[in-house]
């Protein structure tokens, strides 16, 4: 081989053509039918030293093998080494020639990454079957080295859609390297506008990748101006994760829209409402998302919307902090979705300000967790409801009709008195879990008494039942109440009529009847209870004597008529008033004897009522000047005066003897 003699020059013949007469053939590996047809071809000096690298590369090769040094390369193999590959756009004007000139192992080098080369390679894909697969071995083997030569080809090869093909059909991974590799934008673009959309759906549906990168980075894919339908983006799976980037390309977009190619976000749902549909008041969709949306009207974003609505809950509706006006109409059609977790449906409710107004639309999986996040509305029609239905429980119905919000909207509101609403009735009535406040408005609320009183309920809440008086009276309804006496003589005091009814069911004694005595019940009454306990043991019983002394001095009634120990009611009236007015009374029962004993008993001034010089005064009132009128009549005094110098009082003059 004739060395050059210049560092920078290709070995040449006479006519300028390449020289490739070699020492030893079997250094070169060059056969005498390829050196016949190098000979006598017109090359560029630059591809000239590109045939000769190859030829040196393959003497080094064949020395290595043998175990000999090319000694007569000299200089010339040290200038063919220092020779750097010539650019991919390098021109070549007889690329079969020089693809002919390459052996195979060639086409696994870079050497092989020339536009001209590659286009040449891929324009007969029968005649050089093996050459393009070691072609895309080698690009498959070292893609990012790959770069610039793949950058030359995509703007300037004429087979762009096969070498595309051919990568993605003989290459796994061509998609992940492609989107990994610093120029994935230009791949991923070229990828869409030459694949068809049946081979663009096969990927996306084996490369989830790919549809990612696209619907994250379609705003920059579009910026490399490489034309391609935008309806292959629906082949792809797209989701656009920020519409308003992609405003500029309003094909892309409407699309995007139209096909719902585009992921349910608080932005791109703002844009949308702002600048596609252009709605009068995109302000209140941060407060009531779905509830704008659904005004709308756009059957495109409601199908996505439709479609998608568990990633537009998680998504839009709970990450918007101020989403908490949506209709009641909205809500009720979000609670019918059964494509919700329930967690998520239950984070959206508890954040909306309004109830709903019935259970009617609402699945009954739901009851329960309504009344439990209180977004029903409470009324005694939800309660019976709830109360018949299949998601009940008992302790959340407890719960929500103890809270104080329900408590203030079932104030006044009358509890249904048909026979539906019997169970209801009942659950109030016997319900111990209520709270004392929740269970005397509840009791309250009742439209009628009950027969008995519940077996099982506290005292708390049975004194609430006497006390609002929601059972009816009955001999054994008082019975029930044996061991709190207090709480039956309450219950007897709102029903003292069918008291008198029953009495001779009722198992009660004279305790009970004195303790009736000193109840709120009108002094008839009285007098009718007074009439049935034994009088006899008055004297044993100061205090039982006082109350009915009391009684009769406020009543009048005569001795005679009641039948009782005169003496004894007078002795333990509590008040003197009371005792003088007993006195007048009875006073014509006792004789003078009597009449002076009883005195001396009497709280002072009374026991100074005798013979000698005291004058006992007492206040001026018409009881006390009646005593001292009968006292003078039957000469326990000698005389008596109402006033004097500084007083009203009654003086009473007494006999010397």
């Amino acid at each position: 081989m004739t060395v050059c003699r210049s560092q920078t020059e290709a070995p040449e013949g006479a006519n300028g053509q390449l020289c490739l007469e070699p020492i030893d053939p079997r250094l070169t590996g060059v056969n005498n039918g390829s050196r016949r047809r190098a000979r006598g071809i017109a090359l560029h000096p630059k591809l000239k030293l590109l045939i000769a690298k190859i030829i040196v590369e393959r003497c080094k090769v064949k020395c290595a093998r043998h175990g000999t040094t090319p000694l007569n390369l000299g200089a010339g193999f040290i200038g063919i080494n220092s020779f750097r590959n010539p650019d991919p756009d390098f021109q070549i004007d007889n690329p079969k020639e020089v693809v002919t000139a390459m052996r195979d192992e060639d086409f696994s080098r870079n050497y092989v990454l020339n536009v001209t080369i590659v286009d040449c390679l891929l324009a007969d894909p029968s005649a050089y079957e093996t050459l393009t697969r070691r072609l895309l071995n080698f690009i498959a083997s070292d893609f990012d080295a790959c770069e610039k030569f793949m950058s030359s080809y995509y703007a300037r090869g004429k087979a762009v859609t096969a070498l595309i093909s051919r990568l993605a059909t003989t290459w796994p991974g061509f998609v992940a390297a492609a989107v990994t590799s610093a120029g994935s934008l230009m791949h991923v673009a070229r990828i869409i506008s030459h694949l068809p959309d049946a081979r663009l759906k096969d990927l996306a549906s084996r490369h989830p990748a790919l549809t990612e990168f696209i619907s994250n980075r379609l705003a920059d894919i579009l910026t490399q101006e490489v034309d391609f339908p935008a309806d292959r983006l629906r082949s792809l799976d797209v989701e656009a994760t920020d519409l308003a980037a992609v405003a500029a390309h309003p094909v892309v977009m409407r699309v995007l829209f139209d096909e719902g190619l585009y992921q349910l976000s608080i932005d791109n749902l703002d844009f949308i409402l702002r600048a596609v549909l252009v709605i009068d008041d995109p302000d209140r969709a941060p407060e009531q998302n779905y509830t704008v949306a659904l005004g709308s009207g756009s059957e495109a974003l409601l199908s996505k919307i439709d479609g998608c609505f568990d990633e537009y809950m998680s998504n839009v509706l709970l990450r918007l902090p101020d989403n908490r006006q949506e209709s009641v109409s909205t809500i009720q059609r979000v609670i019918g979705r059964s494509d919700v977790e329930l967690e998520s449906m239950v984070e959206f409710l508890e954040k909306q300000s309004a109830a709903l107004p019935t259970l009617d639309q609402v699945p009954g999986t739901l009851h329960a967790t309504l009344f439990q996040i209180e977004k029903i509305e409470a009324t005694w029609e939800n309660s019976l409801t709830f109360l018949g239905g299949e998601n009940y429980d008992a302790e959340t119905l407890v719960q929500f009709l103890n809270s104080a919000e329900t408590l203030r909207a079932l104030t006044g509101q009358k509890v249904p008195g048909s026979d539906q609403a019997a169970p209801l009735r009942k659950f109030i009535i016997e319900n111990d879990a209520l709270s004392d406040e929740a269970y005397a408005a509840y009791v309250g609320a009742l439209p009628r008494r009950f027969k008995a009183f519940p077996q099982h309920l506290s005292t708390e809440k049975t004194k609430i039942l006497v006390d609002r008086n929601a059972t009816h009276f009955s001999a054994s309804n008082l019975a029930h109440l044996s061991e709190d006496p207090p709480l039956g003589v309450a219950f007897v005091e709102k029903n003292i009529v069918e008291f008198f009814e029953a009495e001779e069911q009722c198992n009660v004694d004279d305790d009970f009847r004195q303790k009736l005595l000193e109840a709120d019940i009108s002094d008839e009454n009285r007098l009718r209870i007074i009439r049935t306990m034994d009088l006899n043991l008055l004297a044993e019983l100061p205090a039982r004597a006082a109350t009915v002394g009391q009684i009769l001095a406020r009543t009048g009634i005569k001795r005679d008529e009641i039948g009782v120990d005169s003496a004894c009611v007078i002795l333990n009236a509590k008040l003197l008033a009371t005792q003088i007015s007993l006195f007048n009374m009875l006073h014509e029962m006792f004789d003078d004897q009597q009449v002076k004993d009883m005195l001396r008993s009497l709280p002072d001034p009374l026991p100074d009522i005798r013979p000698g010089f005291g004058t006992p005064r007492i206040e001026s009132s018409e009881v006390n000047l009646e005593f001292v009128a009968w006292l003078k009549a039957r000469g326990f005094i000698s005389s008596w005066k109402r006033g004097g110098f500084f007083d009203d009082d009654i003086r009473m003059n007494m006999f010397r003897k």
